[in-house]
């Protein structure tokens, strides 16, 4: 009961910020314009439409996580709220956890406008209804879930700004990973290959939440790597979290 407090408080503080609307309006614009876009380039139009409007709902999901989640903790402390409520029957966990479960819900709000305006605008083009885009779409709010985990835990420890810049550094790091993967063969074996080696295996890689390509092209995919994906994502979500409890447990703030 007391995680489903703090989780509901954190959604009603979360839902009446003006940057999270912001946001919504931007990913709105993207997905309408990716009508617009599909007209002046050469090729299959839908394709198009579904490709811009999965990656509109990646990047500006992924942006409301991170600006909003940055900002959980930070602002408990600098407020001094924190030492009211860590003064009642919560433990700390319990805190934390609340404030990621509240703004998981205010991102799956966000997610269903994004997802209904984007699938309207499909049902447009090809008066069908696309039912394997939710696949790519579920894929995305996997990875809302480790970016939010991400971003609460650079909460616990550093100011919002610097928190942004490493989460959203973590986040494009993630879906570049294949580049650190390309330089390591490059690279000539030695201490500094090991490192990077170790670098790649440690940063998670969000590209296994991205089935944006096989599902807009008709591609199969097995069962089985959709079951990874999310046992992945999952698992790495718990393991970031338990790490910012630890961090959030191990603060002074007295």
């Amino acid at each position: 009961m007391k995680i489903k407090a703090i989780a509901l408080n954190t959604f009603k503080e979360a839902i009446r910020d003006r940057v999270l609307y912001l946001l919504l309006f931007f990913a709105a614009v993207c997905i309408i314009f990716s009508r617009l876009l599909a007209l002046l380039t050469v090729g299959d139009r839908v394709k198009i439409i579904k490709d811009v409007g999965l990656s509109s709902l990646s990047f500006f999901g992924a942006l409301m996580a991170i600006i909003i989640g940055t900002q959980l903790v930070y602002k408990e402390i600098d407020k001094k709220t924190v030492f009211s409520l860590l003064s009642k029957p919560i433990h700390r966990f319990q805190f934390l956890l609340g404030k990621f479960l509240g703004l998981v819900l205010t991102l799956f709000i966000m997610m269903v406008l994004m997802s209904v305006i984007f699938l309207v605008l499909v049902f447009f083009h090809t008066f069908t209804l696309e039912w394997n885009l939710l696949a790519a779409i579920y894929f995305i709010f996997i990875e809302y879930l480790l970016v939010t985990a991400v971003a609460v835990l650079f909460s616990c420890f550093s100011t919002p700004i610097l928190s942004s810049i490493f989460s959203l550094s973590f986040y494009l790091i993630g879906h570049l990973s294949w580049g650190l993967e390309t330089l390591i063969n490059k690279m000539s074996p030695g201490l500094g290959k090991t490192l990077f080696r170790i670098l790649y295996h440690f940063l998670p890689d969000l590209q296994n939440f991205n089935f944006k390509t096989e599902i807009v092209h008709h591609i199969p995919v097995p069962a089985k790597l959709y079951i990874f994906s999310t046992v992945y994502g999952l698992f790495y979500t718990f393991f970031i979290l338990t790490l910012a409890v630890w961090i959030f447990r191990r603060r002074d703030f007295i």
